[in-house]
């Protein structure tokens, strides 16, 4: 937050800015949920990153080599170093954090993991993750030259920062394979979490993903917990209802939502409401055109139905017709391995294909996927036989 934020704008932000401040300078026991990271990738990072990590599981474990994979709340670094030995030298990790005790901590031992590596693949950046355009250094770096001191140049500001947004985002468009977060969305004012999952969005290429491990609630938080900044700044008066955090991510667009991992046991109960750790992928990549291509999905099973995101129901067994796009999607991320795919036997051109409406649930007959007047048999027979009757 530096100059740009004062510390003192809400409860909320205040609290938590001011308790990981502390803890970035010394360990805060309270602040750390039971994680088990894989060691393997623990023993380049040095000690004081360790210590003073604070998370609630290990949303790295779901990246892919190559990823460039942007980790919001980065903290002291330490999934940002985890993270870049999976992705590799070809992968790339940027770590966002306002917190100028924690991005100093981060930054210390850049150049020391990267030559244990032997290459280097991660930087970390000032700002807010729920505005992902704006770059707090870049607009720090213009108060200093410019401080504000009146009311004109608060308006000035205000121009500036849009600038910024525009032509400097700190985080383009559609740059990242995977967004990660480790026990930070929680953190994150009410007011502020629609936004923050629309720039998570903005930000994932089209068949990108976000894994986001957080502590959520069995019940609503009562209003008096939420204004605790001891318990907001813990983790924990500022859970999403287990549900509620499902349905953030369909209400922002995402489809393929799961739960990767949930913990049985709840880390704390306060008056009788469970806290509990939990980690959840969601895909970008359903918006688009509906194109008939005359392709079907048939569901495996073990359900006699499912549904998906959009109201599309699958019985089991059964060819259901899809447009090209749901047709591509159910073959990839989370839904890879439940559908069997049936492809047109004569394929139609992209250009050819007609709008499809996706709304309703229909059967598609295997004439359709083959073609009119199709016979297998009688092209074999046809290629394959001669005229007295042998066959080979």
């Amino acid at each position: 937050m530096n100059s740009v934020n004062t510390r003192q704008q809400t409860t909320e932000e205040a609290s938590v800015y001011n308790r990981y401040a502390s803890a970035a300078q010394e360990r805060e026991q309270a602040l750390c949920c039971p994680v088990q990271y894989n060691p393997a990738y623990l023993s380049i990072i040095p000690e004081e990153i360790l210590e003073k990590d604070y998370g609630c599981g290990d949303p790295s474990a779901y990246v892919s080599p190559g990823d460039t994979v942007l980790d919001l709340g980065s903290g002291g670094g330490k999934i940002c170093y985890i993270a870049s030995q999976i992705v590799g030298p070809e992968g790339r990790v940027i770590g966002v954090d306002c917190n100028a005790e924690m991005l100093a901590l981060a930054r210390k031992y850049q150049q020391q993991v990267a030559d244990q590596l032997g290459y280097a693949n991660v930087e970390f950046r000032c700002g807010m993750i729920q505005d992902l355009q704006l770059d707090l250094d870049q607009l720090n770096q213009e108060l200093a030259a410019h401080p504000v001191d009146n009311q004109s140049r608060w308006l000035e500001l205000r121009d500036l920062e849009d600038r910024l947004r525009r032509e400097a985002p700190l985080i383009a468009n559609a740059s990242v394979d995977c967004v990660v977060s480790n026990c930070v969305l929680n953190l994150v004012r009410e007011a502020d979490r629609g936004q923050l999952l629309q720039e998570v969005f903005r930000v994932l290429k089209r068949g990108g993903k976000a894994v986001i491990s957080d502590i959520v609630c069995d019940e609503d938080v009562p209003q008096e917990m939420r204004d605790d900044p001891t318990l907001w700044s813990g983790c924990l008066s500022g859970a999403f209802r287990e549900d509620a955090f499902l349905a953030a991510f369909e209400a922002a667009g995402f489809h393929g939502i799961e739960i990767l991992k949930r913990d049985e046991q709840p880390w704390q109960t306060v008056n009788g409401i469970e806290f509990r750790s939990v980690t959840v992928s969601a895909y970008k990549g359903k918006q688009g055109p509906c194109l008939e291509r005359n392709q079907a999905v048939i569901y495996r099973g073990p359900f006699k139905k499912v549904e998906d995101d959009d109201g599309h129901l699958y019985f089991r067994g059964q060819r259901m017709a899809v447009c090209d796009k749901t047709f591509k999607l159910l073959q990839e991320g989370a839904y890879a391995g439940q559908f069997y795919a049936v492809a047109p036997y004569q394929e139609i051109p992209l250009e050819a294909a007609r709008e499809m409406d996706c709304r309703r649930n229909a059967i598609r007959h295997p004439q359709e996927t083959k073609g009119k007047d199709f016979d297998l048999t009688s092209q074999i027979l046809d290629s394959c036989c001669t005229p007295d009757g042998g066959c080979c």
